[in-house]
């Protein structure tokens, strides 16, 4: 087994000391919730996502939530997303008081298919949520094709797709709202926190008003808004992250291409034309008993994850008054939750472990 592990871990968050510095210093200024170093985040940010506004709050989720209510999107609304998916994303939606509309995927790219979208849209529906899963783009030129033929908003879930884009355009910068997770596992987190990136000024001081009590001035309150804020301590730690992204998002890219060329046994992830992969997660497709294929890759020393094993739809939260998943129809969703199998791909994977990762996988592709 090579390297310093029992097992090479699926997620290597990384809290070194160039993090650990920087939550010192602001500890240590006594300014920590919503200061200089929040503000300077956003700045910084703004040049991932093409000068954009960018509002931090306190997680990914919240970023969701929080740029549908700024939209307007509410009850008797309709928003349109892939059940294929972390929860959050159909949370949001939930939280706000609208109705989530479960469509399927593409099977190469995992990300929303744009046929489903617009067969799903009707009158009440309100917003297309797109999710950049796994690190690649969804197929944003049709999404916004689609919401500019009906007058729906997009709201891109971007929370694993931190520097990705399409055609040259970054994720996060196509939609009335952009919104990131700086969650551990992410390709660069600051504890906990999230991000909004907006092109419209108007919207994002309404952003900063919701998380904020619904105030700029203290004791000002304009709206009624909530605590979402994020510390100073988070923010200094986001900006050293972000200047480590983009030598991150490089060796990521060069571990999936390792893997790429040596797996053989498993079905490798495919990549649109077009697309910049920043590979949040290197996602098998697995034949037969994917479970088993996990164990038996445990076993051999490598971890491994699955995300999702079970759709949206279908998890208790979001079943119908009797128990059921509803009307849905998403065939290649319930395939892939079915088959897919995420492989290490993080910065600090060795080219030792790459390759013993490669040799694990394609045995036991083989014995299935």
């Amino acid at each position: 087994m090579p390297g310093t592990y029992n097992v090479i871990p699926p997620a290597r968050p990384v809290i070194g000391d160039r993090e650990i510095e920087a939550a010192v210093r602001v500890l240590r200024s006594g300014m920590v919730v919503q200061g200089p170093e929040v503000a300077a985040f956003e700045e910084e940010f703004s040049e991932l996502v093409a000068g954009r506004h960018c509002v931090a709050v306190n997680s990914g989720t919240s970023a969701l939530h929080l740029a549908l209510s700024a939209l307007g999107v509410g009850p008797g609304d309709e928003v349109v997303v892939p059940s294929f998916t972390f929860a959050a994303t159909a949370n949001a939606v939930r939280l706000v008081g609208a109705e989530p509309v479960f469509v399927d995927i593409d099977a190469g790219s995992f990300c929303v298919d744009p046929a489903a979208v617009e067969a799903a849209v009707t009158a009440r529906t309100a917003a297309i949520m797109p999710v950049h899963l796994y690190g690649h783009p969804a197929a944003m030129d049709e999404i916004m094709a689609i919401a500019d033929r009906y007058g729906l908003a997009v709201v891109e879930d971007a929370a694993q797709a931190h520097g990705a884009s399409l055609n040259g355009r970054p994720v996060g910068a196509f939609g009335a709202a952009g919104c990131f997770s700086f969650y551990p596992t992410k390709n660069m987190h600051c504890l906990e926190g999230g991000m909004i990136a907006t092109p419209d000024a108007e919207l994002a001081r309404r952003l900063r008003l919701l998380r904020n009590q619904g105030m700029e001035q203290r004791y000002a309150n304009e709206i009624v808004g909530a605590n979402m804020r994020l510390t100073d301590v988070a923010a200094a730690i986001g900006r050293e992250q972000l200047r480590q992204l983009p030598e991150w998002t490089e060796q990521r890219r060069a571990n999936a291409k390792h893997l790429d060329s040596t797996i053989t046994a498993m079905r490798t992830p495919e990549v649109a034309d077009g697309a910049y992969h920043v590979y949040h997660q290197y996602t098998v497709r697995v034949r037969g008993d994917r479970d088993a294929a996990a164990e038996r890759l445990r076993e051999r020393g490598v971890g491994t994850g699955v995300y999702y094993p079970t759709p949206v739809h279908r998890l208790r939260s979001f079943l119908d008054a009797d128990g059921h998943p509803g009307r849905w129809d998403l065939p290649e969703t319930e395939r892939a939750a079915r088959e897919v199998l995420s492989l290490p791909v993080y910065p600090s994977l060795t080219e030792a472990e790459r390759d013993y990762i490669a040799r694990a996988v394609n045995a036991v592709g083989e014995a299935s």
